[in-house]
């Protein structure tokens, strides 16, 4: 096969790579953006972190 045409197939299979990895981003952006704007997050459930001075580990404080 000649340079020119594996060269030519390589572009065409580079561009169509990118219309789906374009066109994928597009869609995960677009679920992400619904989900933020559905409702807020409720963080009165949220565990806050306490650093454990003897371990150096964090662990759920008991507040």
């Amino acid at each position: 096969m000649p340079p020119l045409v594996i060269v030519a197939l390589g572009a065409l299979g580079i561009a169509a790579l990118a219309k789906v990895i374009a066109a994928e981003t597009r869609r995960v952006n677009e679920t992400l953006d619904r989900q933020k704007a559905a409702e807020p997050a409720d963080t009165s459930e949220l565990h806050r972190l306490k650093r454990d001075p003897v371990t150096g580990d964090y662990r759920p404080s008991s507040s």
